[in-house]
């Protein structure tokens, strides 16, 4: 099966970033699968089909006279299952377009036509196929020309308002232009590294760039022979890290941060109080432990980090709710 390498980044973002144990490229529906909700289905068929002709002189769905039709001629690029802890599920539906001269399915009409009619489709598969009525539906491409974008975002955000109108919880994402290099590309490219997996073309792809460059952004050896090159803290932007798990900016972030010799030893102590980190983090354990130190190991990352010449370990229990302290310690401490 041939794999666009679009789909190839977004099926590694989606395993990775957004932690989806499952995740399947070129989803498309079954002929022999039971179609649920069949009425709500065709009110969302007319009031789209509606809306949009009325307020755009948009027909979204052409000659398309029929649901099964429509839904028929269904294809995601990428499609994720978060399975969360605790109980619930979150799906992920990408579809992704890599034109080099900016996303063009014809005229500028056209193309946003076409973009609607996808995520309108794909919303309508989920829950007629899956049974589910929320997912994160994103339109993804690294460039979106202005004159189609900008009448796009608008023509998105009225659907949004059309789903929330009928009681479902559908969001829908245009990642374009700098959006895609933030939440898309530069996650990716940070926790590529750990990554070894040969199916993932993209990640291979640009560990072989570099390994013909002789150098690698993120962890060969300098031309002079000095320590390895870091992306540096500083350039990770909040919209990389609102795409990443919180366990991942802890490891991808605050680690690097700990051992770049940056924070004083007096903040490096009162990190290994309870109390302080309880306040700094909301976090029940000391953030970092001495490694020769007794502490509970299943609390805490099992690779140690090097801190001006000492070894600690971090704590790993991270939830949801450390986000806002984490990131605010992160900024008030990176240079």
């Amino acid at each position: 099966m041939k794999i666009e390498m679009g789909e190839s980044l977004f099926y590694s973002w989606l395993r990775h970033a957004k932690e989806c144990q499952i995740v399947q490229t070129n989803w498309t529906t079954s002929g022999k699968w039971e179609l649920y909700h069949e009425e709500e289905l065709n009110k969302i068929k007319s009031e789209t089909e509606k809306f949009f002709s009325e307020k755009y002189n948009y027909d979204i769905y052409k000659k398309t006279a029929s649901l099964s039709q429509l839904l028929q001629q269904a294809e995601c690029d990428v499609l994720g299952i978060d399975m969360v802890h605790d109980g619930t599920v979150k799906i992920y539906a990408v579809d992704v377009a890599f034109h080099e001269a900016g996303v063009n399915y014809g005229d500028r009409d056209t193309t946003i036509k076409k973009i609607i009619t996808k995520c309108v489709r794909t919303a309508m598969c989920i829950f007629g196929y899956l049974n589910m009525r929320g997912a994160e539906i994103i339109f993804a491409s690294p460039k979106i020309n202005p004159c189609i974008l900008d009448r796009l975002v608008p023509c998105i955000d009225d659907l949004q308002k059309i789903m929330d109108s009928l009681n479902f919880d559908f969001k829908f994402r245009i990642i374009a232009n700098d959006d895609f290099l933030d939440t898309v590309l530069n996650p990716i490219l940070l926790m590529s590294k750990d990554v070894a997996d040969t199916n993932e073309l993209f990640i291979r792809s640009y560990k072989m760039m570099h390994m013909f460059e002789g150098r690698d952004l993120r962890e060969s050896s300098n031309q002079d022979g000095t320590a390895p090159v870091q992306t540096p803290v500083s350039q990770i932007s909040d919209a990389t890290c609102a795409e990443l798990k919180i366990g991942s900016i802890a490891q991808l972030v605050l680690k690097p941060l700990l051992e770049s010799g940056s924070i004083g030893e007096d903040e490096i102590e009162r990190l290994q109080d309870k109390e302080y980190s309880n306040s700094e983090f909301k976090l029940n354990f000391p953030l970092l432990v001495r490694d020769s130190a007794e502490y509970d190991k299943v609390r805490y990352y099992k690779e140690p980090l090097k801190i001006n010449g000492k070894t600690y370990l971090m704590c790993s229990q991270w939830t949801e709710r450390n986000r806002e302290s984490l990131m605010t310690w992160i900024k008030s401490h990176r240079r």
